[in-house]
């Protein structure tokens, strides 16, 4: 509301093809957010835009400087979370952790509270403090048996850290868990089960594939009947 209308629609459709592309072009999302952050550096979602852009495309640096750009605009502390884990990214755990312990978190609501849960016990990981890792993900909300958004993921870490610490029978109980509740398919702990019970996934359409490309073969370097016999004797 703060921009001239024409400028404003060009930035909304910069910003729009920003969300529509994170997940799958990262790269492409990112350019879209500089030209955004071009035109209008002074909106906070412009600049929220552009940090969650550099952040998944691994500029951890430049994403934590828009995120606090927007948090200084804002007054908001709901990117506390992505702050501290760009910290993470850029090998600093211990601001992580130090992040974690802060009077911002109790301001966050509660999927952000579990989010700086997961960044906090990421950071125990990166610290090699595995154990550690695995008390900050047991929480109420893990023990829950109700099903909220953030469920699956929390579900997942817990399971990863377990088998990281060799606990391989938990951890599939957790895995389990986690799939349970990932009806959006968020996780891979379909997949992590399959790993640890020994099974192997065979694409059966690649093979259907490179069966068809034999037969091609085949069907170009067999002789037709209309042909006649190859390398076959002469006939006086």
């Amino acid at each position: 509301m703060s921009l001239p209308k024409t400028l404003a629609e060009d930035v909304a459709r910069n910003l729009v093809m920003v969300a529509r592309l994170i997940d799958e072009d990262p790269e492409k999302a990112y350019a879209y957010s500089r030209i955004a952050l071009r035109l209008a550096s002074r909106v906070a979602a412009v600049r929220e835009a552009a940090g969650f852009a550099a952040y998944a495309t691994q500029k951890y640096a430049e994403a934590l400087a828009e995120f606090r750009a927007a948090r200084r605009m804002t007054g908001s502390v709901e990117l506390w979370p992505v702050m501290a884990d760009c910290e993470r990214g850029l090998g600093r755990p211990e601001r992580a952790m130090a992040m974690a312990g802060e009077p911002e978190v109790q301001k966050l609501d509660k999927a952000g509270q579990v989010e700086m849960r997961l960044v906090a016990a990421g950071a125990r990981r990166d610290m090699g403090q595995i154990d550690a890792a695995i008390v900050t993900l047991q929480s109420p909300e893990l023990a829950s048996n109700s099903v909220q958004p953030w469920t699956p993921r929390l579900r997942y870490a817990y399971a990863d850290a377990l088998l990281e610490a060799g606990r391989e029978d938990e951890a599939r109980e957790w895995f389990g868990k986690a799939l349970e509740a990932d009806k959006d398919g968020s996780t891979d702990a379909s997949d992590r089960l399959a790993e640890l019970d020994g099974v192997e996934f065979v694409d059966v359409l690649d093979d259907d594939d490179e069966a068809d490309a034999a037969d091609e073969s085949e069907e170009r370097t067999a002789p037709r009947a209309e042909d006649g016999p190859v390398d076959g004797p002469d006939k006086a």
